[in-house]
């Protein structure tokens, strides 16, 4: 096991190799940092001043560029923790059943008779001038209503209508509140985070906490008040009229006409009529739902002056493209089958249930759909930030030090060899932080050091098996072979072990947690890789070169 093919040689010192390759970028923090906001500003259009230049040069392009990302309590940043009051949409779901509701009774007005809107508040009250006939009226109304398509609502309606008097009265069942609860928080996060990322923050932490509260952290940013201020800016959503489709941005749109691209790859760019059919403020839901075929599709209703313009729209130009516009990008242009009146209509195609999911989020996410009330706000300033990243340096510089010590007095020069091999698994580790894009925090550091222990703990498993090989009269060869055989299944299993235990923590933690299982779990890979093969490696290499009759372990 000590004969390494040179093929297998040159693998483990290239990844080596490239492992220092991209963990380089750290070592320079501040500088690819800058270049990398400069590469990114240029990119999405801003004007090359010479600051921006001379961050862009900073840096090598042919070199790689990604970085750790430094976590809230490591960068600095705001910390924000929310309310969603999910209960201002319901009466907002219950305007928009009006209009389908006025129109389908008074398709048989001289059975019903009049019909007129009542105050109700949560419930929707429409009276007939025919009280006689109102058992016929509810079962009409009835047929508004959709199944609920959520699992713990199975076989439920939207809606309960029933009759009181010379009243019908619509409420939302308790499956749609559930269920609306859960699209509004949905719609809520999606929005949140459109608007961060549309910042430009790195690596923000925005996550659902119990039912109705959404914990929002961004390092990097000012203060609380200004990521408030971020996240109560209103998405722009519109629908349009399709002129065509066109491949290249560059063409001539013509009068009163606008460019835009589309979020799906392949689809290219449309251009639109500036003047949108309906905006966005005219929605008031959507909703996945089935089309006639059983296939995912999603269902949207506007408010009646949204209704009017886009029942007018569609009447006039069946056959024809339209597009739904969020923040500057075509998300979906479906083709006009039919006039779609009374305010609401489905838009149908290849979806899944998770596609049509989020396709009803993004059409809901013009705006917040319910205020929000904020729990807690809380700024960390960068020296609070750059005090943890010291005493993170000063823990993790301790602890490689003590361990350093320990090997080279416990095994002599093959604890310089394990001391090599931790050096080089330190390096690794930021090369794959830094190339999946991990956010490092306090905890992720624990995890660092915690994952130096393991890498020594490794090599102890191995020295001792050697040591035990030469009190046996073994050869060094030998025994160095044997020592490695034997400690290889005890090593796998302790960090196998220790690996089911961070991808649970990964998988059921959050922030933090997160991050301290992402760095474990690397860490374990990174120690199996060097101290079963580069210090191997760099055994066999001593062995070959110096060929001793004894060694001393």
């Amino acid at each position: 096991m000590l004969n390494f093919p040179l093929w297998k040689q040159a693998l483990i010192w290239i990844i080596c190799i490239a492992g220092l390759v991209f963990a380089m970028p750290n070592v320079f923090y501040t500088t690819v940092e800058k270049h990398n906001d400069a590469v990114k500003a240029l990119a999405k259009g801003a004007a090359e001043t010479p600051e921006l230049a001379a961050a862009r040069d900073a840096w090598p392009d042919y070199l790689p560029s990604d970085l750790v990302n430094l976590g809230l309590d490591l960068r600095g940043g705001a910390h924000v923790l929310v309310e969603v009051n999910v209960a201002d949409v319901y009466q907002d779901r219950l305007d928009g059943m009006w209009p389908a509701v006025r129109d389908i009774l008074r398709e048989q007005k001289e059975l019903f008779g009049s019909v007129r809107r009542q105050e109700g508040e949560n419930e929707l009250r429409v009276r007939i001038g025919n009280a006689e006939a109102i058992g016929q009226a509810v079962e009409v109304v009835k047929t508004l209503t959709r199944p609920v398509v959520t699992l713990t609502g199975a076989g439920a309606r939207d809606y309960d209508v029933v009759a009181e008097g010379d009243e019908i009265v619509l409420t939302m069942s308790e499956a749609e509140r559930i269920a609306t609860d859960d699209r509004t928080m949905l719609q809520s996060l999606e929005i949140i985070r459109r608007r961060v990322d549309e910042a430009g923050t790195r690596e923000p932490t925005i996550q659902r906490q119990g039912a109705d509260r959404i914990l929002i952290q961004v390092p990097g940013i000012g203060s609380a008040e200004e990521l408030l201020a971020l996240i109560g800016r209103t998405a722009k959503l519109s629908f349009n009229e399709v002129v065509r489709q066109v491949a290249s941005p560059d063409v001539a749109p013509g009068l009163g006409n606008i460019i835009v691209p589309s979020v799906n790859e392949g689809e290219g760019y449309y251009v639109l009529k500036r003047a949108p059919v309906v905006t966005g403020d005219m929605l008031t839901d959507a909703q996945t739902q089935f089309d006639q075929n059983g296939q995912p599709a999603v269902g949207f209703t506007f408010n009646p002056t949204g209704a009017r313009l886009f029942g007018a729209h569609t009447a006039a130009n069946v056959g024809k493209l339209f597009a739904i516009v969020l923040d500057n990008q075509v998300i979906s242009a479906p083709r006009i089958q039919t006039a779609i009146l009374g305010g609401s209509g489905i838009i149908t195609g290849n979806f899944t249930v998770e596609e049509s999911g989020q396709l009803a989020i993004l059409l809901r996410a013009g705006a917040l759909p319910a205020s929000i009330k904020v729990l807690e706000r809380r700024t960390i300033g960068p020296e609070l930030g750059q005090d943890s990243i010291d005493a993170g340096k000063i823990a993790a510089v301790v602890a490689m030090v003590a361990v350093v010590v320990f090997m080279v007095l416990s095994y002599g020069l093959f604890g310089m060899f394990a001391n090599v091999a931790l050096a080089f698994n330190v390096v690794l580790l930021f090369a794959l932080l830094s190339t999946i894009g991990a956010t490092l925090t306090l905890p992720g550091i624990a995890g660092i050091v915690l994952t130096l222990g393991m890498a020594v703990d490794a090599n102890v498993l191995i020295f001792e098996r050697i040591r035990e090989e030469l009190q046996r009269g073994k050869g060094p060869a030998r025994a160095i072979e044997i020592g490695y055989e034997k400690a290889t299944s005890a090593i796998i299993d302790a960090n196998v072990t220790t690996l089911i235990a961070a991808v649970i923590l990964f998988l059921m933690g959050s922030g933090p947690v997160k991050g301290f299982a992402v760095t474990l779990g690397l860490g374990i890979v990174t120690s199996v890789f060097t101290a079963i093969w580069v210090t191997r490696l760099l055994i066999a290499m001593w062995l070959q070169a110096r060929k001793p009759k004894t060694i001393e372990v």
